[in-house]
């Protein structure tokens, strides 16, 4: 299936459960921009989820999202518990419109859902000429440093870089070591697992897939990790008004429920810098530096964030994107409401 086929059927089918149309395409247009990446995690899949929480009320149809521009370069949206993706891009374009007169602006969202990865709103910003930092907060999942009870969310956060007549820079990451769906992989196999991905319920480092399952995931480089897991949730949730650690309510356990999550867009307009030609050369010549890395493997070279995901966007946008036909049938069910 294309990219632009399968966006125009999530779209029908958010419609068909009742969305209005441009917040459908822009959830739509988020998810798809995951698959693309090769974050089928992130990509049309969730809409699964998304279905079950808009029939039960756990996701507003109808959200009234709304946008406050509270300063020159702030602005605050009001998410009114619609559709992540819908909300994450209306506080997107609001920033980048602010940062066109300002050079710099931040907008803060809240009372929103999952909104996807964040790696979609850096590649959209960059197609804009702007550099971008994109978080949010999200259900509690790790547990703090020398804790034995999640208090924190796996928060994404992924800082991009434009350049002018190539591939932007995308750095996107959560803050776990290994994402929880390789614990369930490995209980499956019958695998163990290095004691560095999860702990037991007690807090306490194990190989068993399944006492990490029931225990937390780590945080990556220790309380590293931890300490960004928090800064974001300071930033998405606190500073958002939205709610933060175990104030968001698991979609997973209690999909009926509002999460009120938070996200945070901060843009720089980085023609305010200098010209496109200058960006680009500065940015080939840092990629080429990069890439000139004597390789520890030859078969392996080394790369800049982001470059294997820009690479299977292109290989899918040629072959088509890959979707289970039990997802695209419930899809083609819920658009048949519309």
């Amino acid at each position: 299936m294309t990219d632009a086929e399968l966006a125009a059927l999530a779209a029908r089918a958010l419609r068909g459960l009742g969305v209005d149309g441009t917040q459908a395409e822009d959830t739509a247009r988020i998810l798809v921009l995951g698959d693309l990446f090769g974050h089928h995690t992130h990509g049309v899949s969730r809409l699964e989820s998304y279905g079950e929480r808009l029939q039960l009320g756990g996701i507003k149809a109808k959200a009234d999202i709304r946008v406050e521009r509270v300063a020159a370069g702030m602005i605050k949206v009001e998410g009114d518990n619609g559709l992540g993706g819908a909300v994450g891009m209306r506080a997107l374009r609001a920033a980048m419109q602010a940062a066109r007169e300002t050079g710099v602006a931040v907008a803060f969202a809240r009372t929103s859902n999952h909104f996807g990865a964040c790696a979609p709103y850096c590649w959209l910003a960059a197609q804009e000429g702007f550099a971008s930092i994109v978080g949010s907060n999200a259900t509690p999942t790790i547990a703090p440093t020398g804790g034995r009870d999640t208090r924190v969310g796996n928060n994404p956060l992924a800082i991009g870089v434009p350049r002018p007549g190539g591939d932007p820079v995308i750095l996107d990451m959560a803050m776990s070591v290994v994402a929880r769906a390789k614990l369930r992989d490995a209980l499956k196999r019958g695998e163990s697992i290095p004691d560095t991905w999860a702990t037991d319920r007690e807090g306490r480092a194990t190989s068993d897939p399944k006492a990490a399952i029931d225990g937390f995931l780590l945080p990556f480089g220790g309380y590293k990790g931890y300490g960004l897991a928090v800064m974001v949730d300071l930033f998405a949730g606190v500073l958002s008004g939205a709610e933060y650690l175990t104030r968001v309510n698991s979609w997973i356990d209690e999909p009926g429920l509002e999460q009120r999550i938070g996200h945070f867009f901060v843009v720089i307009d980085t023609a305010r810098l200098g010209p496109a030609q200058w960006l680009a050369h500065r940015m080939d010549d840092f990629s080429a530096l990069i890439h000139d890395t004597p390789a520890a493997d030859v078969a392996a070279p080394v790369r800049l964030p982001g470059e294997r995901e820009l690479s299977e966007m292109r290989r899918q946008q040629r072959e088509g994107i890959k979707v289970d036909p039990e997802l695209v049938a419930k899809l083609e069910d819920w658009a048949a409401r519309a």
